[in-house]
């Protein structure tokens, strides 16, 4: 099957019902909300990032069941609004600006501006992907030389897919071989808030590994280096960069991310690892012959160029 851009926006809709949803979780309604999920975000930025996570932070306080509630109203919108065909293009552009939003304020920019934010705990932040993700996935205009232009879903993701692949897993690699990010690490810490089954694996990996720490972190970021390097080389190289990648995001969700702490009653969304799979799958969904391509300049170019 060919993956389009409309797969892309189908998926992402259905993210934004499920975070809909844990937003509805009764502890989202209290203060605990604001002071154990948002103002932790803070610790350790820059302190123009920590100030504006302590202000989202006590603006939710002040009224949190009025707050959560527009915020889960609001992502469930997002979700059925991306679900609809009609209205795609139009929720791509709010989901793009609410998950940035998020990102500065709540997020603290994924606690990459600290420096000790890594890839297998769920760097650079589950919401920053999909603004990602949103942007791949917007619609192609078939002409652009007429104001009415229609737009088209029915194409492959855009070609900047690779680029913004590259440069995930690339910065991935470089966080991990900052000091004090070491991947054992990492994971022994995530056992602590992971659900029991995952809680154990991750011991159980942390404990066999610790005599390899070091190894196991160049290693680690080695192999995500290349991950983001070979997705700018040719075609098979590109379809075992995305495929690598999906394995990697799986396993970074089972022992870095806690599966997203999804039964916790405190997760907000998936965590990044299901967004890493869903940003593979654009990377692979892409055409080669249409990177670096210019758009097409009349109605019939472009719809004749789609469907070759």
């Amino acid at each position: 099957m060919t993956v389009t851009r409309r797969h892309i926006q189908i998926v992402l809709g259905v993210l934004w019902l499920l975070d809909g949803a844990l937003q509805l979780q009764p502890y989202m309604f209290t203060s605990g909300f604001a002071h154990q999920i948002i103002d932790p975000a803070a610790t350790g930025q820059p302190a123009a990032v920590a100030a504006s996570v302590h202000w989202a932070a006590h603006l939710i306080a002040a009224a949190p069941a009025l707050m959560n509630t527009g915020f889960a109203l609001g992502q469930l919108l997002l979700g059925a609004g991306l679900l609809w065909a009609r209205t795609a293009r139009w929720a791509l552009a709010a989901s793009i600006a609410w998950a940035l939003a998020v990102w500065l304020l709540g997020e603290g920019l994924g606690g990459v501006a600290g420096g000790h934010a890594l890839l297998l705990t769920g760097a650079p932040g589950a919401v920053l992907l999909y603004a990602l993700a949103a942007s791949l996935a917007w619609p192609r205009p078939t002409d652009q030389d007429r104001p009415g232009r229609r737009w088209r879903s029915d194409v492959p993701p855009s070609a900047w897919a690779a680029p913004v692949w590259a440069v995930l897993w690339i910065g991935g690699a470089l966080l991990q071989v900052l000091p004090g990010n070491g991947a054992v690490a990492a994971i022994a810490s995530s056992a602590d808030a992971a659900p029991g089954p995952l809680a154990s694996l991750d011991r159980t990996v942390a404990s066999a590994t610790t005599a390899y720490g070091t190894a196991m972190t160049v290693t680690l970021a080695l192999v995500m280096a290349a991950v983001g390097l070979a997705v700018l080389a040719p075609r098979p190289w590109r379809s075992a960069a995305g495929c690598a990648g999906i394995v990697l995001a799986l396993l970074f969700w089972a022992l870095g991310q806690g599966a997203g702490l999804l039964t916790s009653g405190h997760s907000t969304d998936p965590n990044a690892g299901p967004l890493v799979v869903l940003l593979a799958v654009a990377v692979l969904g892409v055409r080669t012959d249409l990177i670096g391509s210019r758009p097409p300049r009349t109605e019939t170019a472009g719809v004749s160029r789609a469907r070759n």
